[in-house]
C-alpha cells in the first residue's frame, strides 16, 4: 500500500482536490496510524468518498460502479473468500470471461491487492470503483445473503430427502418486533428474509418486490421511485420464504390461492418500521410486494416537503379554518399520504378532537384518534364516517373519497361545522370538481364546502454532490419554456447517488384555493377548462410552471420535468 500512496497523493493535488499542506499532514499521520492515506483524508474531511470516487474514476479512467443496483455474481463471490475481500476492501462482482474477474474497490491504486487476487483466483483483475463505504456494506451484505442462500438449499435439499416439510417455516416464529435482531444461530431462510429486510431499510426504500418466476426469484426494492434488482435466490427458496414472511405478517401460510393483506412491525437501529405485506397468486408462485412506512417520518413538517412559500402559507391558512374540504389529489405513490400527515401535525393540539379514518394507518400520531377500514368484517369509509360524525370531532381525516357515499358524507360534516381532509385521483386540482360532480355531489353543496384542493405529484431531485450547471439552448426552450440562456443543472451521477444522478424527491403542485369567483362558477357547472383559465388569469401557476421553478432553482432536472407534467 505504502508503495502507491504518493500516487494517489499526487493525483489529488494535482486535480485540486487537497492541498500540499493537506497531503504531508496525512502522510505524517500514516507514518503513525499505518491507516491508508484515503481513509485519513477523509476523516480529516479533506475531500469526500464522492469526490475521491470521481476523481479516480477520470484520472486513471476506470468505470465507476452502483453496489446498491448491481448485484454481484454468485459465482464471483465464491471465488473471493469473505475475509479477503474485508482485508482487501474490495467486492467480487463477476467473471468477466474464461481468465478475469471484474470487482469494485474504493482504492484501485492498490498494487498489492490486484497482485492478491490474481494469485488467488488464477485471473486478471478488471477494477471499477466504488466508495469505500459502499464496498464494506456490499461486503457484509452480500456475502451474509450468499451464506443464507446457501445454508437455506442446504435445509431444502435435507426436508425433501427425508420428506420433512417446511422445516425452516415453524423454527423460529418469534415477535415481529424483534426481526432486526435475529442472530446468526437463526434458520438460514430467517436469516435471508431478515437480509432483506435490513437492506431495504438502509437503502431508504419504499418498496420490496419479490417476484417469482420459472428459475429464480427475484427480489427488487424501490428506491427515489425507481425499482432496482436487489439479489435473486433459487426458486426451490420461495416457497420458504414467503412462508416466513406470511407467519411474521400473520397470514395464512395454507392458503395460496388468494390474495392476502398483512402487517410487520420490525426495528432497524432506533426507527421503528411499519411493513405492509400484499401477496398475489401468480403463475409461478405468489408474488411479494412490501411497503416500508418509516414510524419515525410521520412528524416530517410542511415546509420540508418542498412546496413554495405562496402555497404553504395557503395551505396553513387552509386547514386553520374551522370548517369545509381541504382535498389532497394526485396519482398513486405522489406523496398525498406524507401532504396530509404534515397539514394534521400543523393542526393537533390538546384543544381539538381529531379523527382518522385510513385504509390503511401509515402512521401513528400521538393525540389523534385512528381508525383502520377493515371491509371483511363491515368497517368501510363510509359506515364508519357515519360513527365518527357523532364522536363530536373537530377534524376529520378521510384517507379516500372512493364512492359517492364517503363522498356525499364528507360534504355533510363540512357543511355541520367539521373541517374534513381528504385525498381524490385527479390529474389536476380542477378536475377534483368534476370528478367529485360525477360521484352524485350536487354542485351547490360542494360549492358552499370546498376550501382549496391541492393537486402533487413527486419527482426525483438532483443529486446535491454531482449536478452540473449547463445552459438552455433554443432548442430546449421551445420544448420546455425556459428562455435560452437560463442556467440549470442537469444529472451527472456519483457514490453519494449511486450514480443515477439523483437523490431524494420534492414536491411539484398547483392550488386552487375556493374564493368566490369559483364558487359561483362550481355552482353554474362550468368546465374544467375554465376553472384552469381563471386560475392562470389570478396569478395561480399550473403544475408544469411549479416543475419549472424547482428546474430554475436547481432542485429538479429539465427529463423530470417534461416527464412528471407530460399531460399538462
Amino acid at each position: 500500500m505504502n508503495k502507491t500512496v504518493p500516487y494517489l497523493g499526487e493525483i489529488l493535488v494535482n486535480a485540486g482536490a487537497i492541498s500540499d499542506e493537506e497531503l504531508d499532514s496525512a502522510l505524517s499521520e500514516q507514518d503513525v496510524s499505518h491507516k491508508s492515506l484515503d481513509e485519513i483524508l477523509i476523516k480529516n474531511g479533506c475531500i469526500t468518498e464522492s469526490i475521491l470516487a470521481g476523481l479516480l474514476c477520470r484520472e486513471l479512467r476506470l468505470q465507476p460502479v452502483d453496489l446498491a443496483a448491481e448485484s454481484p455474481q454468485p459465482e464471483a463471490l465464491a471465488a473471493v473468500p469473505e475475509n479477503v475481500a474485508l482485508r482487501l476492501n474490495i467486492v467480487p462482482l463477476k467473471l468477466a470471461d474464461s481468465d478475469s474477474i471484474e470487482v469494485a474497490a474504493a482504492d484501485p491504486l492498490d498494487a498489492y491487492a490486484a497482485e492478491e487476487l490474481e494469485f488467488l483466483t488464477n485471473r486478471h483483475v478488471k477494477i471499477r470503483v466504488a466508495a469505500a463505504s459502499d464496498v464494506k456494506k456490499a461486503i457484509v451484505n452480500h456475502y451474509r445473503v450468499r451464506s443464507s442462500v446457501h445454508d437455506a438449499m442446504e435445509d431444502v435439499i435435507k426436508q425433501n430427502s427425508s420428506g420433512v416439510h417446511s422445516g425452516p417455516i415453524t423454527v423460529s416464529q418469534i415477535k415481529a418486533e424483534d426481526v432486526a435482531g435475529i442472530g446468526a444461530d437463526a434458520a438460514p431462510v430467517v436469516r435471508l428474509v431478515n437480509s432483506i429486510f435490513d437492506r431495504a431499510v438502509r437503502e431508504r426504500s419504499s418498496d420490496i418486490h419479490i417476484e417469482p418466476s420459472e428459475k429464480i426469484t427475484r427480489v427488487r426494492f424501490r428506491t427515489d421511485g425507481t425499482l432496482f434488482t436487489g439479489l435473486e435466490v433459487p426458486g426451490n427458496l420461495h416457497l420458504s420464504m414467503a412462508a416466513r414472511i406470511k407467519i411474521l405478517a400473520g397470514m395464512d401460510i395454507a392458503e395460496k390461492r388468494r390474495p392476502q393483506d398483512g402487517r410487520i412491525l420490525i426495528k432497524a437501529g432506533n426507527s421503528r418500521i411499519d411493513l405492509r405485506v400484499s401477496t398475489l397468486p401468480s403463475i409461478f408462485g405468489e408474488k411479494i410486494v412490501i411497503r416500508l412506512l418509516d414510524q419515525n417520518n410521520e412528524m416530517m413538517g410542511i415546509h420540508d416537503l418542498g412546496f413554495s412559500e405562496a402555497y404553504e402559507k395557503m395551505l396553513r391558512e387552509a386547514v386553520s379554518l374551522s370548517n369545509g374540504i381541504v382535498l389532497v389529489t394526485g396519482p398513486t405513490g405522489s406523496g398525498k399520504s406524507t401532504t396530509l400527515y404534515s397539514l394534521l401535525n400543523i393542526i393537533n393540539s390538546p384543544g381539538r378532537n381529531i379523527m382518522t379514518l385510513e385504509d390503511p394507518v401509515e402512521y401513528t400520531i400521538a393525540g389523534l384518534t385512528q381508525i383502520q377500514v377493515n371491509e371483511k368484517i363491515g368497517l368501510t369509509f363510509s359506515s364508519v364516517l357515519r360513527s365518527m360524525l357523532r364522536q363530536d370531532p373537530d377534524i376529520v381525516m378521510v384517507g379516500e373519497m372512493r364512492d359517492s357515499e364517503t363522498a356525499r358524507l364528507a360534504i355533510r360534516a363540512a357543511l355541520t361545522g367539521h373541517l374534513v381532509l381528504s385525498t381524490l385521483h385527479t390529474n389536476d386540482a380542477p378536475g377534483s370538481v368534476s370528478r367529485l360532480v360525477d360521484m352524485g355531489v350536487p354542485n351547490y353543496l360542494l360549492a358552499s364546502s370546498l376550501r382549496l384542493v391541492l393537486a402533487q405529484r413527486l419527482v426525483k431531485a438532483l443529486c446535491p454532490h454531482c449536478r452540473e450547471k449547463i445552459r438552455v439552448t433554443p432548442a430546449m426552450e421551445l420544448e420546455t419554456g425556459l428562455a435560452a440562456g437560463t442556467e440549470v443543472c442537469t444529472p451527472v451521477g456519483c457514490p453519494e447517488c449511486r450514480f443515477t444522478g439523483y437523490k431524494g424527491r420534492t414536491v411539484i403542485a398547483e392550488i386552487m384555493p375556493v374564493d368566490r369567483a369559483l364558487r359561483s362558477m362550481i355552482i353554474n357547472d362550468a368546465p374544467e377548462e375554465e376553472l384552469r383559465a381563471y386560475l392562470r388569469d389570478t396569478g395561480l401557476p399550473a403544475m408544469r410552471e411549479d416543475a419549472r421553478r424547482k428546474v430554475k432553482e436547481g432542485v429538479t432536472s429539465i427529463e423530470e420535468m417534461l416527464i412528471s407534467t407530460m399531460t399538462d
